[in-house]
């Protein structure tokens, strides 16, 4: 199988891909047309294990379709995508102004494609017994830019907490779920303390917060899922009591500010090519939600499948979600309208 996928993912990958393998030969057994070629995928961490995934199952049925994928973070991966270089964009937060403009002026133009949400998750080391629960503001306090260099111990989090080092790990700035936690919880996209280990590559957050007892830090569900015996993971309280993250707390839109919905960028010059096309449909497939549950996301319902699979048809081009980059609130029942202006309506900047 010529799928590429970076070293330190093959863990995840690897029990992702066992478990797919054969649901892909159900799912996409029917189709008798076969493609071929090399579909380039880059962008976010988040997405990377369900677009692996997916690309898996799709490889099986059709193994004339060949994929290379990278991850390089949701910002690093536009900058691949709006220069021309990418055929498709994982992305954990809509594509913001420089980036669209960027895709302008190198005349690329784009389908905007939901394809999950997530439960952005905030987990600490297992030794960790003092929290199960943190607020808002309380994350704030520990995450904005007045923390730098000052809030460096548990007890300033909380008085009841024990006088113990905090040690914080966390995705880099190239990262679209930086970009989001940023936004719901400090309150400006990209405004961060800067003194922790951060990085794109989300197993060196797992592995940090993995090896400190003192350490916090936040990724994508599904990396909480694949090493839920390495890590604990919080409850987080926006004012309405503590909300651990699941599939029904975002389904029924209490696990806020940190639900979020999962996006791929299709580049039009790509979509007619051979086995692209037939790819991202895959992803839009009432099927695929057994991968996405699987994976541990949250997938869309039925109605927002087919409305999304109908605007993918149609080529409708451009972002839905504004163009500016992160938006909180996003509720699950979002994507089911096609009706622009009833969308737009709803938005939370």
């Amino acid at each position: 199988m010529s799928i590429e996928i970076k070293g330190c993912h093959m863990r995840i990958a690897t029990a992702i891909t066992a478990l797919f393998l054969s649901a892909a030969a159900a799912t996409l057994g029917g189709c008798s047309q076969k493609h071929s070629g090399v579909i380039t995928i880059d962008g976010s961490d988040t997405v990377y294990p369900l677009s692996k995934a997916m690309a898996d199952a799709f490889h099986q049925s059709d193994p004339g379709v060949k994929f290379n994928i990278q991850f390089s973070g949701t910002g690093g991966g536009f900058r691949k995508f709006c220069a021309g270089r990418v055929d498709i964009q994982d992305a954990s937060r809509p594509i913001n102004v420089a980036e669209a403009a960027q895709c302008k002026a190198n005349h690329v133009e784009y389908i905007e494609v939901p394809v999950a949400f997530d439960s952005l998750s905030v987990v600490v080391n297992p030794k960790n017994t003092f929290v199960d629960c943190l607020t808002v503001q309380e994350l704030k306090t520990i995450w904005e830019p007045a923390a730098e260099a000052k809030i460096n111990n548990w007890q300033q989090v909380r008085a009841s907490f024990p006088s113990q080092p905090l040690v914080l790990f966390g995705p880099g700035r190239n990262s679209g779920t930086f970009d989001y936690f940023t936004l719901a919880i400090v309150g400006d996209q990209s405004s961060s303390r800067d003194d922790y280990t951060k990085s794109e590559d989300y197993t060196v957050v797992e592995r940090g917060v993995e090896s400190d007892p003192g350490a916090l830090g936040y990724f994508g569900y599904a990396y909480y899922k694949a090493n839920k015996d390495r890590l604990k993971l919080l409850a987080i309280d926006s004012g309405h009591g503590c909300v651990q993250p699941s599939p029904q707390t975002v389904v029924h839109n209490t696990y806020r500010p940190l639900s979020r919905p999962l996006l791929l960028y299709v580049s039009v010059a790509a979509s007619p090519r051979s086995g692209v096309r037939e790819f991202v449909k895959s992803y839009l497939d009432l099927s695929s939600a057994g991968m996405v549950s699987k994976v541990g996301y949250v997938p869309l319902p039925p109605e927002a499948l087919t409305v999304q699979n109908s605007r993918f048809e149609q080529g409708v081009t451009g972002s839905a979600l504004g163009g500016h980059g992160s938006v909180t609130d996003i509720m699950y029942g979002w994507f089911n309208t096609d009706d622009e202006e009833t969308a737009k309506d709803l938005l939370v900047q």
